[in-house]
Order: structure tokens, then C-alpha cells, then sequence
């Protein structure tokens, strides 16, 4: 597989791609180095202003696309805004739909539409997805710091704070931390602290990179009448056993707005649940026709912010809202509706 590209690299490259796009000889792309932009591109008829990003970060992307449409718009009536990258992430697409940002990418996708030119391409795979890239922002431990920035959304909040409070080491945290102010999630203050610039750009770029299914779940099948009666009867029983858990998913999205009534229940294991823990829930191990997902987490991190919520305890709201990516059912409505209703936040800019 390719390696990811520098940007030295994406801007020799973009003509060449651009051509493709436009079908026309790359002869017949027109190169300048541009004053406020990486490229000024001209091709069939149409000024395209270029900036190349070397990641589509949804933050740097949403940092990135008033500038280039700046710029563009002192090219005068044809200039086109356009920015470029290694692979356009779900998060990305939707940052630059949001801003009308024209857009392609060095596997081959491109949404390029503007006035005399529409140019689409989707479904190609992403050609520098491989060894060697940067570990993730999102990745389990590394959420932590992106859980606790956006559970405590409109304070200011120093690096310390951040590490106390999530668990880890103050250069752990500081290195989390540079990367989310190099990909415009964070802005820093004159006193040094931090504050997330954009929560709900913040959380979709977590959402999107997700995955429920590193965590290690057990499915079975529990005796209840309803997804909610089952819930609380799981609760009870883990709390009279003294185990840590926390309801997620439609459950935990029930019990924050009592909107989708739903069949399957997922709850969070601080441990593996004991042979005796499930004769007295009655849990009978069997993927088909499972109403109950017991779920033990990659990270600790889950639990962050989890309180009781009329007698269940649930995690976080953020949390709950990117685990209903993988659940069935109403889950989608469920997390528009959460979201809607707990984690409306306001875009600063």
C-alpha cells in the first residue's frame, strides 16, 4: 500500500489529478504557486484555487475552507474553491458540504460542482490506509481526552486538569493535546488552557472513526417483557452484586429522553461477568434472538461521566451517542433525538 503523502507531495501531484477529473492532457493545466493559496490551477475554463491538506481532519478541513473560499473569491467571478487530500473521510464530506467547499482526494473520489462543472466520484478505497500511519486521536485511550473535552463543553480546562481527571500521564495528555490544536479541535487561551473550538465538529469526527466492535461483546438472551423492564433488571442485579457498569446505547438513550422503545439492551462490564453473575440474570448465551449485549470495553474510558438516570446508570451522553452507530433497531432516530436534545451545542467557529 502507499505510504500517506506529504504535502510537498500532494501539491506535485494534484494537477495530474485534476486533469483526470477534468479529462483534459495535463499539458493543458495551467500551474502557478499561489500568494494566499498552495496552487492556483487553471483548466477548462475555470480557475480552481487550490489548498492541500496532508489528512482530511474534519478540524483543519472546517479551519481551512473559509480561507480557500477567500482566496477564490479574490480570483474574481471563476474562481473555484477547491480542496485537496490523501482520502476523504464521512466527517470531511459532511464539513465541506456544510462550508460548499469543492473537494477531491488522491484515491479518486471528488465532489467538484460549480457553475459549468460537475464532477462526482465516490466509492473509491482509501490507497494510504496501511503500516506506518499516526496513531489516532480517537483511539480508545486516546478518546479520553476527546470524552472529557466535550462532556465538559464551555469550560476552559488546563492539561492537568485533563490528566487528573481522565487518568493519564501529563506527556500523554500533551501530546493528545497538540495534535487536537494542530487539527483546529481546540483553541488555547492567553492563561495556557484549553477549550474545544467546534463540540459538534468535535464529536462527528469522533463518531466517524468509532468502532463498537473493538469492544468484546457477549450476546444472549434474558426472560423480560420489554427492552426498558429489562434494562432495570439487569441494573439492579449488577448494583446488588457490587459490579461497575453503565447502560449504553438504546437503553441509555431511553432513559435521557424516552423516545424509541427498543428490544436489545447494552450494558458495559467493568469485568467479566462470573458464571454466578449469569445464572441470576437468567443470561443465555446465543447471537440469535439476543436481547441482552453484555460488553466489556477496550477502555476504561466508557465510564467516564456515567451517572444514574432514574435508577439506571448510564455513561455520558457522548458516549452513548457514538455507540448507537452500531446498534440496530431505531438507533439512528434515537441518536438524532439525543443529540438534538443533549448535545445541541452551538457553533462557535
Amino acid at each position: 500500500m502507499a505510504v500517506r503523502p506529504t504535502e510537498k507531495q500532494l501539491v506535485a501531484e494534484a494537477p495530474a489529478a485534476l486533469a483526470s477529473l477534468l479529462d483534459v492532457a495535463q499539458k493543458d493545466v495551467k500551474v502557478e504557486a499561489g500568494s494566499d493559496a498552495d496552487l492556483l490551477l487553471s483548466a477548462a475554463g475555470h480557475a480552481f484555487v487550490v489548498q492541500v491538506l496532508g489528512a482530511a481532519s474534519p478540524g483543519a478541513l472546517a479551519a481551512h475552507a473559509s480561507h480557500v473560499a477567500a482566496a477564490a473569491r479574490r480570483q474574481g467571478r471563476k474562481g473555484v474553491p477547491l480542496l485537496v487530500v490523501p482520502f476523504m473521510s464521512d466527517a470531511g464530506r459532511r464539513v465541506c458540504k456544510d462550508a460548499g467547499i469543492p473537494w477531491f482526494d488522491l484515491s479518486g473520489n471528488a465532489h467538484i460542482v460549480a457553475p459549468g462543472v460537475r464532477i462526482i466520484v465516490d466509492g473509491r478505497p482509501n490507497r494510504f490506509r496501511g503500516p506506518g500511519r499516526p496513531a489516532s486521536i480517537f483511539a480508545p485511550k486516546s478518546a479520553r481526552v476527546v470524552r472529557w473535552l466535550l462532556e465538559n463543553e464551555g469550560r476552559a480546562l488546563t492539561q492537568r486538569e485533563i490528566a487528573r481527571a481522565t487518568g493519564m500521564t501529563d506527556g500523554f495528555v500533551s501530546r493528545i493535546v497538540s495534535r487536537l490544536e494542530h487539527e483546529s479541535y481546540v483553541l488555547r487561551e492567553p492563561g495556557g488552557a484549553l477549550r474545544v473550538k467546534d463540540p459538534a465538529l468535535l464529536l462527528d469526527a469522533w463518531r466517524d472513526e468509532y468502532r463498537f466492535d473493538k469492544h468484546v461483546r457477549l450476546q444472549g438472551h434474558v426472560a423480560a417483557r420489554s427492552g426498558d423492564a429489562l434494562a432495570r433488571f439487569v441494573g439492579d442485579t449488577l448494583a446488588e452484586g457490587s459490579v461497575e457498569y453503565a447502560a449504553t446505547g438504546l437503553a441509555a438513550a431511553w432513559q435521557m429522553t424516552h423516545f424509541a422503545a427498543f428490544r436489545i439492551a447494552t450494558i458495559f462490564l467493568a469485568e467479566s461477568p462470573s458464571r454466578e453473575l449469569r445464572e441470576k440474570l437468567g443470561f443465555r448465551e446465543d447471537a440469535r434472538g439476543a436481547n441482552l449485549w453484555l460488553m466489556l470495553p477496550n477502555d476504561a474510558g466508557v465510564f467516564h461521566g456515567a451517572e444514574t438516570r432514574d435508577g439506571l446508570r448510564c455513561v455520558h451522553p457522548v458516549q452513548a451517542y457514538v455507540d448507537l452507530k452500531a446498534h440496530p433497531e431505531r438507533a439512528t432516530e434515537a441518536a438524532e433525538r439525543l443529540r438534538s436534545e443533549l448535545l445541541s451545542w452551538r457553533h462557535d467557529g
